[in-house]
């Protein structure tokens, strides 16, 4: 089915025109050769090779994001196996003219890597909905069906023909440029990732707005249940819970092509199963981190308050020990039954560290439980709990070394003490170049706005 995208509304009409102004500076640069004296022939010339390179490079570029949108509409091609999908934030059109100036933009050339995946970026089990699907799914994005709500997005539970339920997530605010860019970003992430313990893409949708479909388990998420007035989960649920969490991040941290930092680890974000199988969702701030890169250094606080680990706050750093920290604050939930942050803003890192230190198990094991629970197990939680949210970044475990704890290998507690912390010179760099170092850019993107985001 033929899309319209209206969201590309302002990229088509860039590409045209930026077209449009490469022609006339051609047209500019003929006549100008011919009026020049003999004897600066040379230098025009130079000149003009310069400006013919980069109309071409222009052309290219524009050409490129022509074919993507083009087969962004027809929906999935072919199954990706090499896509690095981290695409930089497409800048804004300072100005449109049918004359280049200093504030005319066009868009940015592809990389090589990214230009030859590019067209296949979609897996082909990916089914395209359009607008009138998604409506008819969430009976026209009913307020009774919104399920969860944040800065950027809101999501809504619906049913597919087969009587599936999912969640449509819809970008709501940003500018087409950015909302272009975080949706694309999200979509390659999700589309590099496969594993039992993260959840799934269904489909998406990119009619009226930009929507991605995924699966919703009746089970909801882990917040839902341990938070809410039914029926609490068992223990040995929960022990389960704990050790699946692990190992999907792990996963992320160590099992990908390239480490991926989730960046919003929090038990809203943890979607249950049938059989209570957790799986980890929302990768709308999830990032690259290259090989050769410690961490990120980031300008702007982004996640959710109760699960930021202290470094971020205190010198912006992000890396796999930010989400081993949040970690540390699921397990707190589940080990507790309590939030991370209570009605009154009190933290439940701050109310349980003393207990950890102490070993006091009786206070911090949840009152629902009623004392059944396996001490092992449970011991094993409360130690991993305390070193995933330790203030000192470089004394929390990788997520490898907390399943093997989790299972009840002593023999990682005794390797930590001889494990190599992360050298005190870092090497640090901000969050816009990890858009630079994917995509070859020369210039800073924008800064990225703080999304506090409660939704899937």
């Amino acid at each position: 089915m033929l899309i319209t995208l209206q969201i590309f509304a302002t990229l088509k009409c860039a590409l045209e025109l930026r077209a449009l102004t490469v022609e006339d500076e051609t047209i500019e640069e003929c006549s100008a050769r011919e009026e020049v004296h003999e004897e600066a022939k040379m230098e025009t010339c130079s000149i003009t090779r310069t400006l013919d390179f980069e109309a071409e490079t222009c052309e290219k570029s524009d050409s490129q994001w022509r074919g993507f949108i083009r087969k962004l509409k027809k929906g999935p091609t072919m199954h990706l196996h090499t896509f690095h999908p981290a695409l930089p934030h497409l800048p804004s059109i300072k100005k449109l003219s049918r004359r280049r100036t200093r504030n005319t933009q066009s868009l940015p050339a592809l990389p090589p890597h990214i230009e030859a995946d590019l067209y296949y970026c979609f897996e082909t089990s990916w089914k395209n909905f359009s607008l009138a699907d998604l409506q008819e799914i969430t009976d026209n994005f009913s307020r009774d069906n919104l399920i969860g709500e944040g800065g950027y997005s809101e999501v809504y539970k619906g049913h597919l023909g087969d009587g599936q339920l999912v969640a449509v997530k819809r970008l709501i605010r940003g500018t087409p440029e950015k909302m272009t860019a975080d949706y694309l970003s999200e979509l390659g992430i999700l589309v590099h990732v496969n594993h039992p313990n993260i959840a799934n893409v269904i489909g998406y949708g990119v009619e009226g707005g930009m929507h991605l479909v995924l699966p919703l388990s009746p089970n909801g998420s882990l917040a839902s249940l341990l938070n809410g007035k039914k029926e609490k989960l068992r223990w040995s649920e929960r022990y389960n819970i704990a050790l699946g969490i692990a190992s999907g991040l792990s996963y992320l941290h160590e099992g990908c092509q390239r480490r991926i930092l989730h960046r919003d680890i929090k038990s809203a974000n943890i979607l249950l199963t049938e059989d209570f199988e957790p799986q980890i969702s929302d990768f709308g701030l999830a990032k690259w981190l290259p090989d050769n890169w410690t961490h990120l250094n980031v300008s702007q606080f982004e996640g959710t308050f109760g699960y930021l680990a202290p470094e971020l706050f205190m010198h912006g750093i992000v890396d796999e020990k930010t989400d081993v920290y949040a970690f540390g604050v699921v397990l707190l939930e589940l080990i507790s039954g309590r939030p991370a942050l209570d009605e009154s803003h009190n933290s439940l890192v701050m109310w349980a560290k003393p207990l950890l230190t102490n070993k006091r198990i009786v206070d911090l094991a949840d009152p629902s439980l009623d004392g059944l629970y396996v001490s092992d197990q449970m011991n094993r939680m409360c130690t991993v709990a305390s070193l995933c949210t330790d203030q000192n970044s470089t004394e929390r475990p990788q997520m490898s070394q907390v399943v093997r704890m989790l299972k009840g290998d002593d023999g990682v507690t005794q390797s930590r003490k001889k494990f190599q912390k992360r050298p005190a010179l870092k090497r640090t760099c901000p969050l816009e170049l990890i858009e630079e170092e994917e995509c070859n850019l020369n210039k800073s993107t924008s800064d990225r706005s703080l999304k506090s985001d409660n939704s899937l």
